[in-house]
């Protein structure tokens, strides 16, 4: 048997600062997955109501240019199909 040298080891301790430190880049990592499952949310939420919008006015409503809004905007617009302001710019005249 070769006799090699037993390496100690060595245990860190974290100190104040570090744990300080690991608990606010978790807070903020938690804040992240927070914030993209809600803007996933509020895209699902504003595609739903493009699709309503849609059933309701037929071809009048471009609910694919409302869809494509919500995408681009993540949900922050959210169309109401009863307020005429929010989905005017998906209206359109048919002649």
């Amino acid at each position: 048997m070769d006799s090699e040298e037993a390496s100690p080891v060595v245990l860190s301790v974290a100190t104040g600062q570090d744990m300080e430190g690991r608990s606010v880049a978790l807070a903020l990592l938690l804040l992240a997955c927070v914030a993209t499952v809600t803007d996933a949310n509020n895209i699902g939420i504003c595609i739903r109501n493009c699709a309503q919008c849609k059933k309701m006015y037929g071809a009048y409503f471009e609910g694919q240019l409302c869809a494509d809004a919500c995408v681009k905007f993540k949900g922050k617009i959210i169309p109401d199909c009863e307020d005429i302001s929010s989905i005017a710019p998906f209206l359109n005249k048919l002649e």
